[in-house]
């Protein structure tokens, strides 16, 4: 039966299709016959115990430059809808956070992908800290001498945000880099809470590679290598996606998180591993379903659905 489906997502006209997942996910439930609905996280809103949102009637081509048609808005109720997609951007600041509360009046009567309790309780940088043995050394902190002996103790590292996304604001030093205390009092400045440190995965060089698991088992992968002159993998900055395979050691990871990721309710996740290290698990708004589908691997955004009508009883 056709599903009412609506998007909390950036508005559609900023998405670059080529390699937007939420896009990917809108066009394979559009083919499959649902009802798309789209609206804005500042669209949402909490009118007693209902979560109401001002939503758009979707449809969605792959076309550059003429990718969606939006219908009249109107203010719904989304306990009449059968799935909500959560799939904005972060970063994840009291304001998606406030989401995810008002989403949890309707979920699971709606089936909110992913679960909002399970989304806020777990950070993306915070959460893979469960699996510490996986993970390349990693601290916490705003504390500047527990940074420096951090450093003292594993030459280059790597500092960034702890709530940050899509690469912004990552910095790799060196060990003799006299840049440190600098970069620590600008990022005392500009976020009041704990950033993240790691060891340097030298490994990076060869690429950062995303996985991305339906319900906790690995479906597809692509490896991300970083442009000459940057550390960073991701591809909006520069990084370029080539197609792969999984190691034993990638299946080793995904065996270890899977029941995890199973627990709580997680359809749609993607993780990051450098080398032989989990450095990331990513629940908020995933991507990489097209770049996969691109180089020759699963139709995700179909495996995707699966899951979901199949929760959904479809």
């Amino acid at each position: 039966m056709p599903l009412k489906i609506a998007i909390q997502m950036d508005h559609v006209s900023t998405v670059s299709i080529a390699g937007d997942t939420t896009f990917a996910l809108a066009l394979e439930a559009q083919a499959r016959g649902h009802e798309l609905y789209h609206y804005t996280p500042d669209q949402l809103s909490q009118l007693g115990n209902r979560a109401l949102a001002m939503v758009q009637p979707l449809q969605v081509r792959d076309m550059e430059g003429d990718h969606y048609t939006l219908g009249e808005a109107s203010q719904r109720d989304l306990s009449e809808m059968d799935v909500v997609l959560l799939r904005q951007d972060p970063p994840f600041d009291m304001n998606y956070i406030t989401t995810t509360h008002i989403l949890d009046l309707i979920h699971p009567r709606t089936l909110v992908v992913n679960d909002p309790a399970w989304v806020r309780n777990s950070p993306e940088k915070i959460f893979v800290t469960e699996f510490a043995d996986l993970m390349p050394e990693t601290l916490i902190t705003r504390d500047v001498e527990a940074v420096k002996a951090f450093r003292r103790e594993h030459g280059d590292i790597i500092v960034k945000p702890l709530y940050g996304n899509g690469g912004a604001g990552i910095f790799h030093l060196q060990e003799a880099d006299r840049n440190l205390s600098a970069l620590l009092e600008m990022f005392m400045q500009a976020f009041r809470e704990p950033f993240i440190v790691q060891r340097y995965l030298k490994e990076v060089r060869g690429g950062d590679k995303r996985i991305i698991l339906i319900e906790g088992e690995p479906v597809g992968a692509i490896n991300r290598v970083p442009a000459e002159h940057d550390s960073r993998s991701n591809m909006h900055v520069g990084g370029r996606a080539e197609a792969t395979e999984l190691t034993e050691r990638e299946h080793e990871i995904c065996k270890r998180i899977g029941p995890a990721l199973r627990e709580r309710g997680f359809v749609l996740v993607g993780i990051d591993v450098i080398g032989d290290y989990l450095t990331e698990i990513n629940v908020t708004s995933p991507t990489g379903v097209r770049e996969v589908k691109k180089f020759g691997g699963a139709d995700v955004a179909a495996l995707f659905w699966d899951a979901v009508e199949k929760r959904r009883g479809n």
